[in-house]
């Protein structure tokens, strides 16, 4: 995997990737600086309030570790009404603006390509976002090759990144119901209540979905975590409203990928 990997990015003149610091992104960086060289490549992070502080700290520690150019670039989607208004393909208008932040970045500096971490999993879910990509003229190598989600974590691991078993960590917007508008409130109530969790020990896919100010809380995790959250769940239900929650419960179902969507209005 790494090998045809390595052989379409050694063709690339030069590269700036949009990096996040999740496993697809990661891996696709360290390949480029392997292969461009140190002066051919930068991982470019567009930071706002839907990308959390913990997150971006692990996406600096890698970079460092792996000497990987880092650009910090500030977004501005909630800026945009059609991105606050939360539709089904709100991740449109977010990659909408990190491309119109990124791609004159890359010209400016003259970078040849930009491309971005997708892999050939991701375009069969519900991707929006892949679209703002295209249209900005942005290429997705692992996605190009045929790179599954399991043949990154495999190749990841081959390289020794540390997040090559890191579970999946979509912006924070991702946990609010759709048709319920994004807020730096409502961003701020998910990160802090998921970094609660994760303090507590909760590992592997974690949500906590964002139902609204009388909607409340719903925590998702895997389910062997399920009965563990539940038995404690008269204190997390205490934490979570002093952030500003109306409910807490926890879903009997567990995590779900795209649990939001099977439930949009």
């Amino acid at each position: 995997m790494l090998g045809p990997l390595r052989a379409l990015v050694s063709t690339f003149p030069s590269a700036l990737v949009g990096y996040s610091g999740g496993v697809d992104s990661a891996l696709l960086a360290v390949v480029l600086r392997q292969e461009l060289g140190r002066d051919r490549v930068l991982a470019a992070v567009g930071r706002s309030p839907s990308y959390p502080e913990a997150q971006w700290a692990a996406a600096r520690s890698l970079a460092e570790r792996f000497d990987l150019p880092l650009l910090e670039l500030e977004t501005h989607e909630l800026d945009d009404p059609d991105y606050v208004a939360n539709p089904t393909n709100r991740c449109f208008f977010c990659k909408t603006e990190l491309w119109r932040r990124l791609v004159p970045a890359a010209r400016a500096r003259g970078l040849a390509v930009v491309c971005d971490g997708t892999n050939a999993d991701d375009l069969r879910e519900h991707r929006p976002g892949y679209a703002a990509g295209q249209a900005a003229g942005v290429r997705s190598p692992l996605a190009e090759l045929g790179l599954t989600k399991g043949d990154v974590r495999t190749a990841a691991r081959e390289l020794g990144l540390p997040v090559w078993d890191a579970p999946a960590a979509p912006c924070l917007s991702s946990r609010v119901a759709y048709g319920l508008a994004i807020t730096p409130r409502r961003l701020e109530q998910i990160e802090r209540a998921e970094a609660y969790l994760r303090e507590l020990g909760v590992t592997g896919d974690l949500r906590v979905r964002h139902h609204g100010d009388r909607g409340g809380a719903r925590i998702e995790v895997e389910p062997r975590w399920i009965a563990w959250v539940a038995e404690r769940l008269p204190s997390l239900r205490a934490h979570l409203e002093g952030l500003g929650f109306a409910a807490v419960e926890v879903d009997p179902r567990g995590y779900r990928r795209g649990g939001l969507l099977a439930e949009r209005p």
